[in-house]
């Protein structure tokens, strides 16, 4: 807030700080959550003669690449965060975030523009990752440049539950508008709803945030003459600077997108295709999840004020790591144990010549995959159903064993369009048949499913997430020096929950297609999630309690 008798900022009491930056921030990770938990939706609009497999990947591609573009806007914003403060950085990418948001709402879909409209969805996604890219790094560093050293944990905690109400919220508006709405009309045009309300939202932001002053350690930074006239070159051509840069991505971010990601997006994509639990029920699950992940975030943060910051990091880094596995498998045995009875009693193998089968992902949606084992293995990944790889004859047409049946492909490469639809659809409903013949279920049976076992599972999952999420603002910001901790921190964080996390859903599925485990995908988080445990023990410093202004 300025004074209008002086010119200058008045102070900005905490609450005000720590409201502002927080509504704001849940605000850009509401915007940018719809996208991720509307990605069949979005596949089915955009990508729709893509097919149900492919349509699927491109749009959780399409998810990552927003991902992909979060470093640009922290180095963009982080430059602007350094020389010329923080709070005008974090109010422009707000706005942009709001705008981008807003926007996808109005695009023509597939049927209205052809490739137009997924082109001009890619160019939202850009804005949208470039925005929050300059976001985080700057509500986490403002409020913690204005928290007392003893509570810095637990107030940039609540900064790490806007990530939590950002998701919460976007869950509520989808449930509400698919249940008022009903499926059918909310896939044809009512997934716009959850994108035009933000702009209610984008105006509370705006007017939070105008209410700001600039945060005190860089205030008396700028005051002193010496804030950073070259952030990247401080930042990352001083080896004192970069081993930290690098540290902090190899240690926690790397463990950060694997884990949080995997929890909150990757996790609900597993229960809805491979284990075939209705999409509402997902829904709820995660959306109860999220709401008691929330006070967690504070409670691990405030934890970390009193017993420091790398341990309670490290716990939960290490708990999901040790539960991947174990805790996946007990899932499925409880969301959907006829599917786990049918693998164990009447498995599935794909025999065929390993020459004709491709890595059957494309994020551009421009590849096409007709020979017999792609087909073959399209219509079970279609289907949730895991399968064995087993070589076959060179040339020889592939073939789907169910327990004694066998189910032929069909080669498509001679085809045309049409003549590939049908030949694809009369190979699924002979599959399916096959399927249905050895108890494969169709669907997870509700009366079967044992909802608070699922729960149980999910919430080993947000404790680890929240251990090492809570923390993680303050034990960052408290890295860095003054100068050029708004560049420094942004990069190694975007990287981390952008390319590492942003990315978890799309290579974890693409994975399981290709290899016919719905458990491979996991040593995707597994691998990233084991280096920063390793190197979070051996070097990861103690930083609680170090003063701001360096």
């Amino acid at each position: 807030m300025t004074d209008t008798a002086t010119g200058q900022d008045k102070p900005t009491s905490m609450r005000t700080v720590v409201l502002a930056s927080s509504a704001g921030t849940a605000f850009e990770w509401y915007d940018f959550f719809v996208f991720g938990t509307l990605a069949t939706v979005i596949g089915k609009n955009f990508f729709a003669e893509l097919g149900d497999t492919a349509g699927t990947l491109a749009a959780l591609g399409l998810f990552g690449a927003g991902f992909f573009f979060r470093p640009l806007g922290a180095l963009i914003f982080g430059r602007i965060g350094d020389k010329a403060g923080r709070k005008g950085a974090f109010l422009i990418t707000v706005i942009l975030m709001g705008a981008a948001t807003f926007a996808i709402g109005l695009l023509p879909t597939y049927a209205q523009a052809g490739w137009v409209a997924p082109l001009l969805l890619i160019l939202m996604r850009i804005i949208q990752g470039t925005a929050l890219g300059g976001e985080y790094g700057g509500a986490a560093i403002y409020v913690a440049e204005h928290a007392p050293d003893n509570q810095r944990g637990a107030m940039t905690g609540w900064i790490q539950t806007s990530a939590a109400f950002g998701l919460l919220g976007a869950l509520l508006v989808i449930l509400a508008a698919r249940t008022i709405l009903g499926e059918d009309a909310f896939v044809a045009w009512g997934w716009r709803i959850p994108f035009l309300v933000s702009v209610g939202l984008l105006g509370v932001s705006i007017w939070m945030r105008l209410k700001l002053s600039e945060s005190p350690s860089f205030k008396k930074l700028k005051d002193a003459g010496e804030e950073s006239k070259h952030p990247f070159r401080e930042a990352f051509g001083q080896w004192k600077n970069l081993k930290l840069v690098l540290l902090a991505l190899v240690a926690l971010m790397f463990a950060q997108g694997a884990v949080w990601y995997t929890t909150f997006f990757y996790l609900p994509v597993f229960l809805e295709r491979f284990l075939k639990v209705e999409p509402k029920t997902v829904n709820m699950l995660v959306m109860t999840a999220t709401a008691v992940s929330a006070p967690l975030y504070v409670f691990f943060g405030w934890l970390s004020d009193k017993v420091g910051r790398k341990w309670v990091l490290w716990f939960g880094m290490t708990l999901a790591l040790v539960a991947f596995f174990p805790a996946f498998h007990q899932m499925a045995r409880f969301a959907n144990p006829a599917l786990a009875e049918a693998e164990q009693r009447m498995p599935v193998t794909v025999i065929a010549d390993p020459a004709a089968c491709n890595l059957q992902f494309d994020p551009v949606g421009k590849a096409v995959f007709t020979s017999s084992c792609d087909i073959a293995k399209s219509a079970l990944a279609n289907a949730g159903v895991s399968y064995v790889n087993k070589a076959g004859p060179a040339g020889a047409v592939a073939r789907v064993e169910v327990g004694s049946a066998q189910v032929p492909s069909i080669e498509g490469g001679a085809l045309d369009k049409a003549a590939l639809k049908a030949a694809k659809t009369d190979f699924e409903t002979r599959l399916k048949s096959a399927l249905a013949a050895a108890d494969y279920p169709a669907k997870a049976d509700p009366a079967r499913m044992n909802l608070a076992g699922v729960f149980a599972v999910l919430m080993i999952f947000v404790i680890g997430a929240t251990a090492l999420y809570g923390p993680q603002a303050s034990a960052l910001v408290e890295l860095f020096p003054t100068r050029v901790r708004y560049t420094a921190l942004s990069l190694p964080y975007h990287v981390g929950t952008g390319w590492v996390g942003g990315f978890v859903p799309f290579t974890a599925f693409a994975i399981v297609t290709a290899t016919g485990d719905i458990y491979a995908g996991l040593w995707y988080p597994f691998v990233f999630t084991l280096i920063s445990v390793v190197a979070t023990l051996f070097l990861w410093p103690e930083t609680r309690g170090r003063s701001l202004d360096d």
